[in-house]
């Protein structure tokens, strides 16, 4: 196997979530290890203070080459720590690291005067930034957008030799970032290199008509890397449209061609439905129908309140001195998913204490309703309470509903609470800077009740179809799993010994 036979068997593994990137890296891993072109005898070797295989090597590089420290090459002058007062409205351009990883970040300005002659850069300049997040500010670049200054944080680099041409030197360092971030040191998502360690970092010196052939093939494959990116954005962006055109008939639904547009949709949900975010929006489209009368053919329904039919009763607040280790489970916001009930982070009432609060006892069934919201954006907190939830109680802030009166199946009330037509009713306040929902917003919200029977018919429809759903995100999961299983295998084998892919084919 080698990068070529991978780029064969590109199809299978491209929508695996990294494909491209990781393809990306790949290139550049053969390119400093010297196995993305061949080598010619008539190349002149180059001079390093480490030969290919010297034990101290990161790892084998061919007989031509040699290693060497960045310190060794490179003088590295560091930019101006600017201030916002030094920022001007226009001027010379500050040179950020959000201007090297993107093209259309704005700039800000300075006056040119107080900008320091070791840190102006021009059309050429070699550039290294060496602080920032790990995998996405970190590397190497050569600036092309005119005279401006750099900010701290980016090194302006002047060659001290002619060992390098400076397009393969960028491929060299980017190539060796994993070191550069192994040797970086500061807070979580926030890094930085000291310029000793950078500059002991060692890098790969191929003769440099080499370095001339290698930088022509890494510039051909990124350039494929770039036309496979977009031809998969315009797949999924093709896809996305589809689908949600459909899904659109589905939520404003036309009655004549309702029947012929939801077939359609059930019959191309493998092809719609390629990411798990297009699985959650189906779900929630599928909840929609059902609510509203559109999933069973020939329903009918009144329009009546929550509160018609069930009243919320709050959950009580328990000091923390009535906690213990062992007793009975408290429920809490914490522990409450979109229709799951978690126990990851448990809290236990004292058993000399749970006689007293009997009343707010979870059973088999119960609804579950998150009245404070401070974990997600839109939507509530829902679960339905099993026998393998029990015993428990409950905790502030979280309702629980309680019947009334006859004539709502929970199960259906259940759909209903969790679709968006639900969600589209509910304005939540702010209690102390938390989204809050009112038992009393809950109790007004207003519900599409048709005949128990008809419900029943409706909640059997919708098990039916998120059956369905499940499966397509198992086979979705598999599928993914299945692309980077392929993947890793091509990755490696692509970048194993020369040697080892020869003995491999002889077996």
């Amino acid at each position: 196997m080698n990068a070529e036979r991978l780029l064969v068997h590109y199809e299978k593994i491209a929508d695996a979530p990294d494909a491209i990137a990781r393809l990306r890296r790949l290139i550049l891993d053969l390119a400093v290890r010297g196995k993305l072109v061949p080598q010619d005898v008539k190349d002149e070797p180059t001079k390093g203070f480490l030969t290919p295989s010297d034990p101290a090597a990161p790892f084998e590089l061919p007989s031509s080459w040699k290693w060497t420290g960045i310190g060794d090459q490179l003088h590295l002058l560091n930019g101006m720590a600017f201030k916002p007062t030094d920022w001007a409205g226009s001027g010379l351009p500050i040179v950020r690291i959000q201007n090297l990883n993107n093209p259309d970040a704005p700039f800000n300005f300075c006056n040119p005067e107080m900008a320091r002659e070791q840190s102006l850069i021009d059309d050429g300049s070699f550039l290294i930034s060496w602080s920032g997040t790990p995998g996405t500010s970190f590397g190497a670049f050569i600036w092309d957008r005119g005279p401006a200054v750099l900010n701290q944080h980016i090194f302006r680099c002047d060659f001290k030799t002619q060992a390098f041409i400076a397009s393969f030197l960028r491929i060299a360092i980017n190539g060796r970032l994993d070191e550069m971030i192994a040797r970086a040191h500061g807070g979580v998502g926030l890094q930085h290199i000291t310029k000793g360690k950078l500059e002991a970092v060692l890098i790969p010196l191929p003769p440099v008509s080499e370095q001339c052939r290698i930088v022509a093939k890494v510039d051909a494959m990124m350039a494929l890397c770039d036309r496979l990116e977009a031809s998969r954005a315009h797949r999924e962006g093709m896809r996305d449209q589809l689908a949600t055109a459909s899904l659109g008939r589905l939520n404003a639904p036309n009655p004549e061609t309702f029947q012929k547009d939801a077939s359609f949709v059930f019959d191309a949900l493998p092809s719609l439905t390629k990411r798990s975010d297009q699985i959650d929006r189906l779900r929630q489209t599928i909840l929609n129908l059902a609510v509203c009368g559109k999933l069973v053919k020939g329903t009918t329904a009144n329009v009546a309140l929550v509160g018609d039919y069930r009243t919320l009763q709050n959950g009580y607040a328990f000091k923390s001195s009535w906690f213990s280790k062992t007793g009975v489970r408290l429920l809490r916001n914490a522990n409450i998913g979109h229709g799951e009930i978690h126990w990851n982070d448990v809290v236990h009432l004292a058993e000399d204490r749970v006689p007293e609060f009997e009343r707010f006892r979870l059973k088999d069934g119960d609804i579950v309703l998150t009245l404070d919201r401070p974990f997600i954006v839109t939507g509530t907190k829902v679960a339905r309470v099993s026998a393998n939830d029990l015993p428990s109680l409950l905790l502030q802030r979280v309702g629980r509903f309680v019947e009334t009166s006859p004539g709502l199946d929970d199960d259906y009330l259940f759909l209903w609470i969790n679709s968006p037509h639900f969600n589209a009713q509910i304005d939540p306040g702010r209690s102390n800077g938390v989204p809050h929902i009112s038992s009393k917003q809950v109790e007004a919200a207003k519900i599409f009740v048709p005949s128990l029977a008809e419900q029943r018919r409706i909640v059997a429809q919708v098990d039916a179809l998120m059956a369905l759903c499940n499966r397509l995100e198992t086979s979705l999961t598999a599928t993914a799993a299945t692309r980077r299983r392929l993947l890793d295998s091509l990755l490696v084998e692509a970048l194993a010994p020369v040697e080892d892919r020869q003995r491999d084919a002889a077996e």
